[in-house]
């Protein structure tokens, strides 16, 4: 996944994704390619979500991001 050029460093751990996937069902096996493309999807819409919540706190005058500028960015989505 390329983003603005650079490649983007992976954040989120496969177990995780794992314990995602796995969820609705903990007796189901989960591969490699599916946790990978779980955690392509996850950062690729948290990078997007991020940018909108740091809009969301310059417009208020602030440099931090905070819960209030989150939640506002997900319904946005």
């Amino acid at each position: 996944m390329i983003i603005e050029g650079d490649y983007m460093e992976k954040i989120l751990p496969l177990a995780a994704m794992e314990k995602i996937l796995r969820k609705g069902n903990s007796d189901i096996r989960v591969s490699d390619p599916a946790k990978v493309a779980l955690r392509e999807y996850l950062e690729e819409k948290g990078v997007e979500l991020a940018k909108v919540a740091a809009e969301f706190s310059a417009h208020a005058g602030r440099k931090t991001i905070k819960a209030e500028d989150v939640k506002l960015a997900v319904k946005k989505f």
